[in-house]
């Protein structure tokens, strides 16, 4: 596993070149976010996703997320209507997860079997957004939690020592936090919470809360 430790506020750009060259190279690496340490791949790399899948033990039922730099490349990957546009532009970037309609450049395998839905969100951290600068493409990620734990790896040593011969990278920006994305579904008529998690507080006054079994397993 190649390492790179970066400046979390001021992230070197010549290491995210390097990363993004991997990535490219069909990686499969451990990414810094405002929400945590993260698993992502390109979006089109089957046999990079089929492994993190394998990782986090997940089917294709669990929603995976496409990390983009702006509302407008997130409006390229999924279907937007004025009103969930608006709630959109509130929210990003940030600590949130959106579940949205896919379009057809979201490659069929990657959106829910049933509802036809993706996963978007816009970080607001300078280390996933410098690299997706550097990609010039989203990516697609999953929050980098272990079957049957709780909490969201926090610790580089640890996710290396755990990790390092299953993944190609990891983009280190020193401790991060364990709490993932709060998660709001928008492919209805109106938000609902799929997720509790950083951010929550500011947003609760704005959604409401799921009355689906399983919503929160299937994201994330």
């Amino acid at each position: 596993m190649v390492r790179l430790i970066v400046h979390p506020v001021q992230p070197q750009k010549r290491l995210l070149e390097q990363a993004a060259v991997l990535l490219r190279g069909g990686a499969l690496g451990v990414i810094a976010t405002d929400a945590g340490y993260a698993l992502a791949c390109r979006l089109d790399d089957k046999t990079a996703v089929d492994r993190l899948r394998a990782i986090r033990r997940i089917d294709d039922r669990h929603l995976l997320t496409l990390l983009c730099r702006d509302l407008s490349e997130l409006s390229h990957y999924s279907q937007v209507d004025n009103r969930q546009y608006r709630f959109l532009k509130r929210w990003t970037p940030g600590t949130y997860t959106f579940v949205l309609p896919a379009t057809r450049e979201v490659p069929r395998r990657l959106a829910h079997p049933s509802r036809k839905t993706v996963g978007m969100r816009v970080p607001d951290h300078p280390v996933p957004l410098g690299l997706l600068e550097s990609l010039g493409q989203p990516l697609l990620a999953s929050t980098l939690r272990m079957p049957d734990e709780d909490q969201t790896l926090a610790d580089p040593d640890d996710i290396e020592e755990r990790l390092g011969k299953r993944v190609d990278l990891m983009i280190d920006a020193g401790w991060l936090s364990s709490i993932p994305t709060t998660i709001v579904d928008l492919a209805g008529p109106k938000p609902l919470l799929r997720r509790a998690g950083l951010g929550f507080d500011a947003i609760a006054g704005e959604i409401e809360q799921a009355e689906v079994s399983g919503s929160e397993t299937e994201h994330g």
